[in-house]
């Protein structure tokens, strides 16, 4: 399937999870192909949907047991959304819109948890009235608003943990201490709500699978700690954190499995809770490639770098390279070339707008206006971060290919 409609919304060196895009199903690069065929007008990006199936059934084979969840925020592309319905997915969603969004692509109400805990009263309501009944909550406002206008719902409350070998550490805006944890939960109780779990975030493109230690440690004191007053939460949550292959090299999934594995062990032992996990950008980030048309390449006031120019920046696409901290692999139509340094810019006018500038990266020195630059695995948090308009530049379109069907 080729859909040639889009929906609005250095060199190629496999790293990580990576799988070279459109590979490792029988089908050379689909999306090369369609991008070299169709040539669309720059910036876009192109999902292989295969890849986002054979990821999210390489998770469900490595944790059989745990109930699948696709962060929508992390890519919201309607074909793909359908294409994990379809596999028996089901979601998180942030927002009414990502409800809507899943309801219309034709998935159960049951199948959607609420997982935002920053939510408005009338949204609550709204999801209420929509079937959805699960819904996280880190707060007593919340849990209240939940208890009022989504009366007998399932709550889950998100605990604060480390997340020390992420990429993108969330900071300390969600969750609360397992204390504060559990009494919330304890509450929930009381107000007529079922208090079925605990959830944490280990952080995004988390580096290092013991990380999931800590938010394992920290839902089994909750447990305990409502166990002692009569309420027994029956769910871990996991979150997200899985990684999508940038330059830097990652593990495996054996190991993070490995790592979930053995802290439950050690922190339930025989009496294991229910598990669901949350995973976004491990789905859908290597089925994506983001195709960039350099504008200018000028050369710095020093002489020691080039900038490169390109026509997608952190405005219209490229937000996760605030603080270089998603660092995307290149290929270019020069590569092979001899290659030396650079610096890379967006398109705007705003100064803020640098890509890259402390991480190293080298490109063909016959790079030039023109020429395109392709950014590899950025199926994730790319085209849903395009802002709408900034400087006039247009929401970054996306464009769905199949990479297990004939072209």
């Amino acid at each position: 399937m080729t859909d040639l409609s889009a929906t609005t919304g250095v060199t190629d060196r496999p790293s990580g999870t990576a799988q070279e895009p459109g590979r490792g199903n029988g089908n050379p690069d689909p999306i090369r192909r369609f991008l070299d065929q169709q040539n669309p007008e720059t910036p876009c990006l192109v999902m292989d949907l295969a890849q986002v199936r054979d990821r999210y059934r390489q998770l469900r084979t490595a944790l059989p047991d745990a109930r699948i969840c696709y962060a929508v925020k992390a890519n919201p592309t309607p074909e793909v959304v359908g294409e994990l319905i379809a596999e028996g997915a089901s979601f998180d969603v942030a927002s009414p819109g990502e409800i809507e969004l899943c309801l219309a692509k034709g998935a159960a109400p049951e199948s959607i948890s609420y997982g935002n805990t920053i939510k408005k009263r009338r949204d609550i309501a709204r999801a209420h009235e929509q079937g959805v009944r699960l819904f996280a909550t880190d707060s007593h406002a919340d849990l209240v608003n939940i208890a009022e206008v989504a009366p007998g719902s399932q709550v889950f409350c998100r605990v604060l943990v480390d997340n020390t070998g992420s990429k993108t550490p969330f900071g300390r805006k969600f969750g609360c201490t397992p204390q504060q944890a559990a009494d919330l939960l304890v509450r929930a109780a009381e107000l007529g709500l079922d208090p079925c779990g605990v959830s944490f975030h280990i952080g995004s493109q988390q580096l290092d699978p013991a990380a999931y230690r800590h938010g394992v440690d920290a839902a089994a004191g909750v447990f305990a700690d409502c166990a002692a007053r009569g309420v027994r939460p029956r769910m871990v949550n996991l979150g997200g954190g899985l990684p999508a292959g940038y330059t830097e090299t990652a593990p495996p999934l054996a190991d993070y499995v490995t790592a979930i594995e053995q802290a439950l062990d050690h922190a339930f032992g025989p009496q294991r809770p229910e598990l669901l996990i949350e995973p976004g950008r491990f789905i859908v980030g290597d089925a994506g490639v983001l195709r960039s048309e350099v504008v200018l390449v000028t050369d710095s006031c020093d002489g020691q770098r080039r900038w490169v120019y390109l026509d997608i920046g952190r405005y219209n696409g490229l937000a996760e390279t605030e603080g270089e901290a998603i660092t995307y692999r290149l290929r270019t139509s020069r590569d092979g070339d001899q290659e030396g340094p650079v610096v890379l810019a967006g398109p705007t006018c705003d100064g803020d707008d640098v890509l890259y500038q402390r991480t190293h990266y080298e490109l063909p020195r016959t790079l030039r206006g023109g020429d395109w630059v392709d950014l590899l695995s950025a199926g994730a948090y790319t085209a849903s971060y395009s802002s709408v308009g900034f400087n006039g530049f247009t929401p970054l379109p996306t464009y769905c290919v199949d990479g297990d069907q004939r072209p």
